[in-house]
């Protein structure tokens, strides 16, 4: 008879081999001091404690970290004593496990190895608390040492609570100031705080500062009647504001009040719009995440995971549509402040190029008077309908003019018929170019060429050409007390000038505005639409986004383009090398004037 021996199958159960090991790599898992700090916060929180007194301070040479609490204080055992024996007998075996599920609620600690973070705070835990006898009794912990012992303390009063020292602080955490501690549990304990209403106070006593943590408050607008995330344990709680782009603007990942990820975007499911706008800040709570004991600022990617990202979808696409919204409300107030911008560098350049060649968009309509700003009136425009005055507004005290900082003749080049006739103008300005109106002289001079003034002074002149061409080079100078300066302008006086006064100015438009067209792949990077009046600038040509990386660079392309247009459409026809060199004249005078 075959005798046939069962084979035992290889395997067996995990179990511990050096629980001591197991204990370093356990209490040392906790890399930020802070968070080790919010984790006993957390347990007088879960102690029903009302007020928490976090004090940081230096005795007989040593630093010290010490919390107080008025809860319930450390579990009493069969005898009514701290049952601190459970406490450093059952690491990762949480008494709170013991708690009835209706009691838990609310309570946050499951690990039971908080009180090990200290070894990443300082060298030694004493934790205080009393019985019912009446005594305040002490356990004492050492970092490194796996025994711990036992003591009675004597008190002249009694005290509630839980009272937990620290002490001394290691090397590197010894400038953790009180200030910092405040902001990090504001943050991190935010909802816990708030919820349980507990009032936080932290002295710095060496800095001489007493702080409340308050919880952080955000900006932006909250956005209601987002679309809910549910969960295997009920929706998630959501407290989400729309704020302008600020790339510090960061969703907080929390669970049950307390705060996991500070950025919900580091986790690789969540590295898309709208978490990475900039748009966005507030928490997002899952109470059904699973947490990684060791450091506790992390999440498992199990299943829970999965049905929670799997949840977030409808809010995500709402949340998208909301940041589109903003992004295109602050792109419409950055393109009206570009325009405004460009519009009145233009204007400016205008003041120093020859009108007759650069009459665009109304900037010379009617019948040939400028209407630019600060342009020649012409003796037939001084009088009558189109000059009537407006009421003067109240100065603001940033309006007033500074002293005369420098004066320029406008027009400053411009061409002239023989014998005719044409209105200059001194404009002085300061500093920061307002224009100076008060106690200010002008004298005038033809330095040279066929023109003669009907005024050596004021502020206006009439110059009127000879019967022959020529160049001429008009002079002013302004005084002002013991201030001088001077400007100059050139006239071209030709026998061969058409009328300015061409069929249909009248009709012409004012400056520009523009408008946005995505077209990337397209070379073009603007045109001019003069139905409606517009440029039309191609937001997806890759200089555009080239120039969108910098404010102050999108704005001198912009006003770039603008040049462009102006120079094809007065300068329709021209050579190429005629059209630059107009180009770069444009340009020049605008960019001076571009802010």
């Amino acid at each position: 008879m075959d005798i046939r021996k069962a084979k035992k199958k290889p395997g067996g159960r995990l179990k511990i081999g050096d629980d001591w090991n197991a204990i370093n790599i356990i209490a040392l898992s906790q890399n930020n001091p802070l968070k080790a700090v919010a984790e006993f916060v957390e347990n007088s929180i879960d102690a029903h404690a009302r007020n928490i007194t976090i004090t940081r301070g230096r005795e007989k040479g040593a630093h010290y970290l010490r919390i107080v609490d008025d809860g319930d204080g450390i579990p009493l055992n069969g005898e009514g004593l701290p049952n601190f024996d459970y406490v450093a007998t059952h690491i990762c075996d949480s008494i709170k496990r013991q708690l009835r599920r209706e009691d838990r609620k609310g309570i946050q600690g499951e690990f039971g190895i908080g009180l090990l973070s200290f070894w990443t705070v300082g060298e030694e835990l004493v934790i205080t608390s009393t019985g019912t006898d009446g005594r305040a009794y002490q356990m004492h912990m050492r970092k490194g040492e796996p025994s711990y012992r036992v003591t009675q303390k004597h008190l002249l009063f009694q005290s509630e609570g839980t009272e937990l020292n620290i002490r001394p602080l290691l090397s590197g955490i010894r400038t953790l100031s009180g200030e910092k501690i405040q902001w990090y549990l504001a943050s991190e304990l935010r909802d816990r705080i708030r919820h349980s209403g507990v009032r936080v106070e932290v002295i710095d006593r060496p800095a001489r500062k007493q702080y409340s943590v308050e919880p952080r408050q955000f900006g932006g607008r909250l956005l209601h009647d987002l679309p809910p995330v549910k969960g295997p344990s009920g929706d998630a709680y959501l407290e989400l504001y729309l704020a302008p782009a600020d790339p510090s603007h960061r969703v907080g990942l929390y669970r049950s009040g307390t705060r996991v990820l500070p950025d919900i975007a580091t986790l690789h499911a969540f590295q898309r719009e709208p978490w990475t706008s900039g748009y966005l800040e507030g928490i997002v709570d899952v109470t059904s995440l699973n947490l990684t004991p060791g450091t506790r600022d992390g999440i498992i990617l199990d299943d829970a995971f999965a049905a929670f990202a799997d949840a977030i979808a409808p809010l995500e696409e709402a949340l998208r549509k909301h940041v589109e919204e903003q992004r295109r409300a602050e792109e419409e107030r950055a393109s009206r402040q570009v325009l405004k911008s460009v519009q009145k560098a233009l204007r400016e350049a205008l003041l120093g190029l020859p009108a007759e060649e650069y009459d665009w968009f109304d900037i010379h309509s009617g019948r040939g008077r400028s209407d630019r700003p600060g342009a020649a009136v012409s003796p037939d425009d001084s009088e009558g309908e189109g000059n009537t005055l407006e009421t003067p507004r109240q100065k603001q005290f940033f309006e007033f003019a500074g002293p005369l900082y420098s004066v320029r003749i406008s027009p400053a080049s411009c061409q002239l018929a023989v014998n005719a006739q044409r209105n200059f103008r001194a404009v002085a300005r300061d500093q920061k170019h307002c224009l100076v109106e008060e106690q200010v002289a002008f004298r005038w001079n033809v330095l040279e060429g066929p023109a003669v003034l009907d005024t050596a002074e004021g502020e206006i002149v009439s110059l009127r050409a000879r019967s022959e061409p020529g160049l001429c080079r008009l002079e002013v100078i302004a005084t002002q007390g013991d201030l001088s300066c001077r400007g100059e302008a050139f006239i071209t006086v030709t026998d061969s000038l058409l009328d300015d006064a061409t069929p249909g100015a009248e009709y012409r438009q004012g400056l520009p505005g523009y408008t946005y067209r995505r077209a990337p792949g397209e070379v073009w990077r603007s045109r001019y639409d003069a139905e409606n009046n517009l440029i039309v600038i191609n937001n997806g040509h890759r200089d555009f986004v080239f120039a969108s990386r910098n404010k102050a660079l999108k704005l001198r392309y912009i006003c770039r383009l603008f040049s462009k247009e102006l120079v094809l459409k007065n300068f329709a026809g021209y050579p190429a090398d005629q059209l630059l060199e107009r180009m770069l004249e444009l340009t020049l005078h605008t960019e001076e004037h571009l802010k």
